[in-house]
């Protein structure tokens, strides 16, 4: 059976004060659900299913957009979860998806959390099938663990024997650095009949996710870990504050990537560039600069100062100082007069 990813995303975020699903905020211009998606895709993973909530008609758009413009993925299931009552609430809305994937591995991770790559998600899958675990949790060891939950391991062998919230841990749980990032690895028939058994015995009575492993655990089920050194998985958005240190980390990468790709970057000053965004070596982008969408832009190209290309394919040996390009085609070779407006 295929593997399939279920992707949760019906959360409100009240604190980012937007009229909008907060899974849809974006980091570099892309929507943080869209960043998970595309995730899930390079690790190999086909089939998904999001669970929406909040603005869920806004979202299930979003979702029916995305599709047309990747045809070459399955396009996205989406199931409502109507009332948010914790995640595992919300994974019990994608029962049905579940059973269809019996016999299979099921990734259940958070639609606004942008850095978990391809890489921590088949890197752990892989060591989730060769350990032959009921369930993986993606941990890591940010520099603060503070607010997270904490992996406790077995002494002996290593394995996870318990998930402590931080208002539940002692001083001694408190010193442990390696955390939940949300992320998990479950086999599917192992997933579900523990969804039926989670309690909403807290405070917010609500359901939660870490309670399967718990549960798994006591009933002698092998559960595991595995921790990757990137601690940027855990990182998500909850208000405007944390959405612009997602940007800066994002741009931080980006421009780090271009420069070794042989683009020159004299002064990043202004300078925002998506990360699907690709530029030739020889290039050279000057400050105020916002290059988006599905850009491109060729070798040996002068782009700026103060240029915008949303979705625009540049040749190469170009240059485009104070032009605005949406959509747009430019050739080999071509210079446009600045304030040039091109759109499609």
């Amino acid at each position: 059976m295929e593997n399939c990813a279920v992707i949760l995303a019906a959360g409100e975020g009240k604190r980012m004060k937007s009229r909008h699903p907060k899974v849809l905020c974006e980091v570099l211009f892309k929507p943080m659900l869209e960043w998970v998606i595309d995730a899930a895709h390079g690790a190999g993973l086909n089939d998904l299913c999001v669970v929406t909530g909040h603005l869920h008609r806004e979202v299930e758009e979003f979702l029916q957009a995305l599709a047309a413009r990747r045809p070459q993925f399955p396009p996205p299931e989406h199931v409502l979860q109507s009332e948010q009552r914790g995640t595992a609430h919300a994974v019990r809305m994608a029962q049905d998806f579940l059973r269809r994937h019996s016999g299979g591995s099921v990734l259940i991770l958070n639609g606004d959390a942008p850095f978990l790559s391809p890489e921590v998600i088949g890197g752990a899958l892989r060591d989730h099938l060769k350990s032959g675990r009921d369930v993986t949790v993606i941990s890591a060891e940010p520099e603060n663990p503070f607010g997270y939950g904490r992996i406790v391991r077995d002494k002996t062998t290593g394995a996870v024997a318990a998930i402590v919230e931080e208002k539940d841990a002692d001083e001694t749980t408190r010193k442990i650095r390696e955390i939940n990032s949300g992320a998990y690895w479950f086999q599917a028939d192992s997933l579900l009949p523990i969804l039926s058994k989670i309690r909403n015995e807290n405070a917010a009575g609500e359901y939660y996710l870490p309670d399967a492993v718990k549960l798994l655990i006591s009933e002698h089920r092998r559960a595991g870990a595995f921790k990757t050194q990137d601690g940027s998985v855990v990182l998500g958005a909850n208000d405007r504050g944390q959405l612009n240190q997602l940007n800066s980390i994002a741009r931080g990468r980006v421009m780090a990537r271009l420069m070794a790709d042989g683009v020159d970057i004299p002064c990043p000053d202004g300078i925002m560039v998506g990360p699907d965004v690709t530029v030739g070596p020889d290039t050279r982008v000057l400050p105020g600069c916002i290059l988006s969408g599905s850009t491109s832009v060729g070798s040996g190209c002068i782009i700026g100062p103060n240029t915008v290309l949303i979705d625009t394919s540049v040749g190469s040996g170009c240059t485009l100082c104070s032009v605005h390009c949406k959509g747009a085609s430019v050739r080999d070779g071509e210079s446009l007069k600045p304030f040039t407006v091109l759109h499609a």
